[in-house]
């Protein structure tokens, strides 16, 4: 399986970005999907999972702030970005662990299957 993230760029505190995820080499349709992010010189985090039945979850830094969705006809995950905060700049990873649904630990990094390269969302003015 693979996930490859896109949509990643430069944007001014305030504004809004929208990165996307697509899954290649199997179906998600069944999956949790989940985004991480990891700020510069800080640990990866979990920011955000979405369940194979929609239900989702959120980091407490981005809620009210962020919204995720999926697609699963054409295998996409997207992260709706808003009133971004030089807080949120990083790395940004899609992943999933293989699992139906996001649960509370849905952010524990040991349960990941794939991984996702990156995509570089970079916060400032």
């Amino acid at each position: 399986g693979a996930l490859v993230e896109s949509g990643g760029g430069l944007v001014a505190p305030g504004g809004s970005l929208r990165l996307s995820c697509e899954a290649s080499d199997f179906t998600p349709d069944y999956y949790a999907l989940m985004w991480f992010g990891q700020a510069p010189g800080k640990e990866r985090e979990g920011v955000s999972c979405i369940s194979s039945t929609m239900g989702n979850g959120y980091a407490y830094s981005v809620k009210d702030r962020f919204t995720i969705s999926r697609d699963n006809q054409r295998k996409m995950m997207y992260l709706q970005m808003k009133n971004l905060k030089l807080e949120d700049a990083g790395v940004y990873y899609c992943a999933t662990a293989m699992r139906r649904f996001c649960g509370e630990t849905w952010d524990a990094q040991d349960n990941i299957k794939y991984w996702g390269e990156g995509a570089l969302v970079t916060v400032s003015s």
